[in-house]
Parts: structure tokens; sequence; C-alpha cells
């Protein structure tokens, strides 16, 4: 019963990380960025939630409301000047503008806030859990988490299906230059899509901070390699492929730690280089022609 608990554990982790990895799913799918800075802009989130309960007082489960929105400006701000001046003058230079993204949020970080580890309190919730048996325990908190990863990703399917604004960012990541002669602002177009991302990275790292602590670092160390190893055995660019990606991590990882605890990161990116290897495109991607 007990790897059956560490599968459960491993399943609901990977909510966690679908949500870190659908904000960096949607820019490469949308404006081709592998955005660096990703995992720095989850801990930015965390630091902002302290900020705002510290002066607003309002429940840590309720900070999203003001936190997420602040982020989506942040997003389109940025997209708007830094990555869109970026993207006009070649594909590497995004990639080099947003490390140098990160360098300069983990090193302002660390100015402001030093290294010392902060968390978001929500009291009994973090450790109340479900037992099913006597081996069996579903944590509340992570089952939430995936619930609302499941949720994010139903709403951005729809969103990007159903709506025009979605269809419009559809035809745009398809095809610039046509969508751009029908009469489309793609800039404008690739700010909402930054908007969206990082708001989905907002609520990825409200729920890391709930679920364990944060520091200045840790958004380059583990967080941006966790959603970018989500992404890439899912498949670049594909949503429901983070979320499968995502849970094969996380129960990579759990069976990992149920081997050996010493053993639960690197059981993950065995897999991710497994994934690499066997299927390069990823589980949802489709093959290139040859």
């Amino acid at each position: 019963m007990s790897w059956v608990n560490a599968i459960i554990q491993g399943v609901l982790l990977g909510g966690l990380y679908a949500l870190f990895a659908c904000g960096l799913s949607l820019m490469f799918g949308v404006m081709k960025v592998i955005n660096l800075a990703h995992g720095d802009l989850a801990v930015v989130a965390g630091y902002v939630a302290v900020g705002v309960i510290a002066v607003t007082h309002i429940p840590t489960v309720w900070s999203f409301v003001l936190v997420v929105p602040v982020m989506a400006v942040l997003g389109y701000v940025l997209q708007r000047t830094l990555i869109q001046a970026s993207l006009n003058r070649g594909l590497l230079t995004p990639l080099l503008v947003t490390f140098g993204l990160s360098v300069v949020i983990e090193n302002g970080l660390l100015q402001f806030f030093s290294a010392n580890s902060h968390s978001l309190n929500i009291g009994s919730l973090v450790s109340d859990s479900i037992s099913v048996g006597s081996q069996i325990s579903i944590a509340y908190l992570l089952l939430v988490i995936f619930v609302v990863a499941v949720v994010v990703l139903l709403g951005l399917q729809y969103f990007l299906s159903v709506s025009r604004q979605g269809r419009l960012i559809r035809a745009v990541a398809d095809d610039r230059e046509a969508a751009q002669l029908a009469g489309a602002d793609y800039r404008h177009v690739f700010g909402i899509a930054a908007a969206i991302a990082f708001a989905t990275v907002a609520l990825a790292g409200i729920a890391f901070g709930m679920y364990s602590s944060f520091d200045p670092t840790i958004g380059t160390d583990q967080l941006l390699l966790f959603a970018f190893a989500a992404v890439v055995i899912g498949g670049l660019g594909s949503l429901w492929g983070t979320l499968a990606g995502g849970i094969i991590l996380g129960v990579a990882q759990q069976i990992g730690a149920q081997i050996n605890s010493a053993d639960q990161i690197l059981a993950g990116y065995l897999i991710f280089l497994l994934v690499l290897l066997i299927r390069p495109q990823g589980l949802t991607g489709a093959r290139t022609p040859s």
C-alpha cells in the first residue's frame, strides 16, 4: 500500500508542477519564447502575496485575488516592452533577455529580502489530510492545488477554443504575418498571452508558498527546472501535455523517494532524460516529418 500512496502523492504533486508549467508552455506555444525567468516570477508572486497579506490582513487563501491581477499587468507590460523588443532581434535574444531578467530578479530579492526563507501560513490546512486505510493519506492542500490546476487548464482550453481573444491568440501563434494582414495587432495579442502566463505563474507561486517555503534562489534552482521538465515530458506548447508531464514527473519523484529519499529529485530527471531520448517532442507532441 505504501507504493500506492507514493503514486497518489505523485499525481497530486503533479498538479502543482502542471500549474507551474502551463504558463511556460503557453508563452512558448504562442511566442516561441522560453522564459528563463519563469521560476523567479513565481517567487516574486510569493513575496508579493507576503506583502499583500501583511498590509491588508486578508486571509492567505484569498491573496490571489490581488496578486494575480498585479502579475498579469506585469506580464503585459514586460511583453510589450522588454520581451517584444527582444523578439524583434532574433530567436536567441529573448532567451538571453529572460536569463538576464532572472538574474536581476534573484539578486533584487536577495538585496531586499535577504536569503531567509518565507512561507504562506494557512494554518492546519497544510497538514490536514484524508486517511484511506492505514497507509494512504491524501493531503487536503495538494488535493485543492490539483483541482485548481485542472480548473485552470480547462479554463485556458475553453478560452483558447471558444472566445474571440482566444481564437485570435491561436491565429497569431499559427501565422503571425497572416493574422497581421487580417488586422490583428500581434503585439497586443502577445501581451494578452503573457498576462495569462504571468497570472498562472502567480497562482503557482502562491500554491507553492502554501505547500512549502521559498527563498530568492529557489526559482532558478528548482521551480524553473521542474516546470521545464513537465513541459518537455508532456510536449512543448500543449496545455494538457503539461498536466500529463507534471503528473509523470511527480510520480517519478515520489517513487524515487520511496526507494531512497535521496533519489527523489534524481528519479524525476531520469524520466525527463528518458523521454528526451525516446520521444524528444514530448508525449503529446507530433513527430516532425523526416
